[in-house]
């Protein structure tokens, strides 16, 4: 037993980790989203001011004097040197994520989901912690890109949703699967809109350093509800090492391997899908601050909270309405409904230059957010229940290659447009998100049910 000498790959029982209740995931998510939104439109804010200090800039806090600053030089340097280093986050996230999150996340089919859920939420801490450092003591803001590739090298909120979703694939059935999927990230969704009224509000009345202390705190909390109280849902968790290439490889063999030849090619067209909806959810996330920022709409601190709190309140919108329709269409066909919504918020975004047109854009997302809980579902039916942990941490490496594609594209196309067309970045967004309807509404055509266990599972 413990004296025998056993080969390095072989798996040995894990015992047990103490806990001191059996919660389920969604408390994670929620908490982690939570602090995650209060502190990303306060980083985009505090980016925004730091160098407007830094320049001498306050043309977009005069009341009446911003509509007319449209040409202003200074103004649009400070638009770029924030969208850069939004930019430079992402990247130096996505470097680091797309090793471990990978890694860990196929480690996660052995060791069960707990492990990866601790350190990811150790991850999240971290950059917390470095970002109350950097607004406390008025650290250089290079520093916010040191904490994002800690967060990284633990998983990140990426590595959190790749166990908290091969968690539900768990313990879900077939028939449940997609509005188990909806569910967890309605969680996400009610988390966000939350911290957003929050945020906008509490920045107004004190500053910048009390959010990021609240989320601080809530990422503490979150910790030790991973480590002491989820209720791990692998049914038999095994010793096994980390560092090895396995991991890495039993992810391409998702993608690679022999196997009936219908079920890989949906595999990887969904994850296409996937990849241009997150590029473009992510893409439009990141300059929508910086947009209702500046002229002409020129939104306060109150108004970016509620900007923010409408753009997730279709994680609520998007749960009914997949209830509702599910007794009258397919998935597939409920997602090509979301995605006709999505392209008309963008087109709307667009062409807002007022503060209505904004809301009636964000108003027109309210169906958006069904379209990624059906492709993860479709996803996890195509795969065998020993490779949901390789399955989502494939889509966890998607989710950040595509928020690096979002980062790469809109926050360098975006001050490229000021000059001939601001909106021009949400335009393109209406145009990507066609790709996703094309393939999701040929897949269903060609079959529709292509789920891995249709087929005999290999040995």
């Amino acid at each position: 037993m413990e004296g025998s000498a056993s080969p390095p790959e072989k798996p040995r029982a894990r015992p047990a980790a103490a806990v001191l209740c059996r919660g389920p995931v969604e408390p994670l998510v929620f908490l982690a989203n939570f602090a995650l939104v209060l502190q990303g439109p306060l980083t985009t804010q505090y980016l925004w001011h730091r160098f407007s200090a830094d320049l001498g800039y306050n043309g977009t806090r005069q009341r009446g004097g911003c509509s007319n600053r449209s040409a202003d030089p200074t103004m649009q340097e400070v638009e770029t040197l924030t969208s850069h280093w939004t930019l430079y986050m992402n990247v130096g996230g996505f470097l680091v994520g797309l090793f471990s999150s990978t890694l860990l996340g196929a480690w996660s089919d052995s060791v069960g989901r707990r492990p990866l859920l601790v350190l990811a939420s150790l991850g999240l801490l971290l950059q917390a912690l470095v970002s109350v450092f950097v607004v406390q003591l008025q650290l250089h803001v290079g520093y916010f890109v040191l904490g994002r590739i800690l967060c990284a090298l633990l998983g990140d909120f990426g590595g959190l949703l790749a166990a908290s979703f091969a968690s539900v694939a768990d313990v879900s059935s077939s028939r449940s699967r997609t509005f188990r999927m909806a569910l967890l990230e309605a969680s996400i969704g009610v988390a966000g809109m939350l911290a957003s009224l929050l945020g906008g509000h509490w920045l107004r009345a004190q500053g910048y350093a009390n959010p990021f202390w609240l989320a601080l705190a809530l990422l503490i909390a979150m910790t030790l509800y991973a480590a002491f109280c989820f209720g791990e849902t692998l049914k038999e968790p095994k010793s096994t090492r980390l560092f090895t290439f396995r991991h890495h490889r039993s992810i391409v063999q998702l993608y690679v391997a022999p196997a009936p030849e219908k079920s890989r090619k949906h595999l990887a067209l969904y994850s296409l899908a996937i990849f241009v909806v997150i590029t473009v959810h992510f893409g439009a996330q990141d300059i929508l601050t910086l947009y209702e920022l500046s002229t002409p709409l020129c939104w306060d601190s109150k108004l970016i909270g509620y900007g923010s709190a409408a753009q997730h309140l279709p994680y609520l919108t998007s749960l009914l309405a997949l209830k509702l329709l599910q007794y009258c269409l397919a998935d597939a066909w409920v997602a090509e409904i979301g995605l006709a919504f999505n392209i008309l918020g963008m087109v709307v975004f667009a062409f807002a230059t007022i503060t209505p047109l904004m809301f009636t854009g964000y108003g027109l997302l309210f169906l958006s957010l069904v379209i990624t809980p059906v492709i993860r579902a479709k996803l996890s039916k195509l795969v065998r229940e020993t490779e949901q942990g390789a399955l989502f941490s494939a889509v966890a490496c998607v989710n950040s290659l595509a928020m690096l594609t979002a980062s790469g594209i809109f926050n360098s196309l975006y001050p490229a447009t000021l000059n001939f067309m601001k909106g021009f970045p949400f335009l393109l967004g209406a145009g990507l998100l066609l790709i996703p309807a094309v393939l999701i509404g040929m897949l269903e055509k060609a079959d529709p049910h292509p789920e891995f266990q249709q087929f005999p599972q290999s040995p």
